[in-house]
């Protein structure tokens, strides 16, 4: 029990009488209980801070294998610049006129090539949202409609490449692009020599 006691002191030998004082007691018993009760209250309701992480699906095997890679392909390939060269399907290896492009990572560069040739998914997910925000769909329905829509055989894949002089900010920048124009399936890898040659040439072809 936890309490605080307040007293009066006594006189000395010859000083004058004085009535009693009665001492003071106060129980803090209840006040230090109230203050736990808060504590587990808060730390029960309180949502904490998720940790920010990024969702990175890992390459699939034989990625440089003709095979594997179609037209719902879009190579990015990130240097250390803030430009990005792209190209879809499979690389053109022909140094007169090869199918590499350029743009940047700005909302104008990068997410508007991304967003032009992801338009299946994104007309697919309208009436998803539309439903959502009219409030027809609930959280978990949502999520998991969402999830099929951007995982259907027809979506876009993306990957993208980087070499030892790509910059870590921008690796995250062309990963949050993903997200933000709603691609599905997407990986990192490290660019091939084809690739570097091929952007050496681009470079070399549109150098003004």
């Amino acid at each position: 029990m936890a309490e605080v006691n307040t007293g009066g002191g006594g006189g000395g030998k010859h000083q004058k009488k004085r009535a009693k004082k009665l001492s003071t007691r106060i129980d803090m018993t209840p006040m230090v209980d109230l203050g736990f009760l808060l504590l587990t209250f808060f730390m029960l309701t309180t949502t904490f801070s998720q940790p920010k992480v990024i969702e990175l699906t890992p390459p699939i095997k034989d990625i440089t294998n003709p095979t594997k890679v179609d037209t719902t392909t879009l190579t990015l390939l990130l240097g250390k610049s803030d430009t990005v060269f792209y190209y879809n399907g499979l690389l053109r290896a022909n140094h007169d006129s090869n199918n590499i492009l350029q743009t940047d990572l700005s909302d104008n560069g990068l997410r508007k090539v991304v967003l032009g040739q992801n338009q299946f998914v994104l007309n697919s997910i309208k009436d998803i949202q539309t439903q959502h925000n009219a409030n027809k769909l609930s959280d978990t329905a949502y999520a998991r409609l969402l999830d099929k829509a951007e995982g259907n055989k027809n979506a876009r894949f993306v990957i993208i490449k980087t070499d030892s002089t790509t910059k870590y900010i921008n690796v995250v920048r062309a990963l949050d692009e993903m997200n933000i124009c709603n691609i599905g399936k997407y990986s990192l890898i490290d660019a091939s020599d084809d690739d570097l040659k091929m952007i050496a040439d681009y470079k070399l072809t549109h150098k003004k």
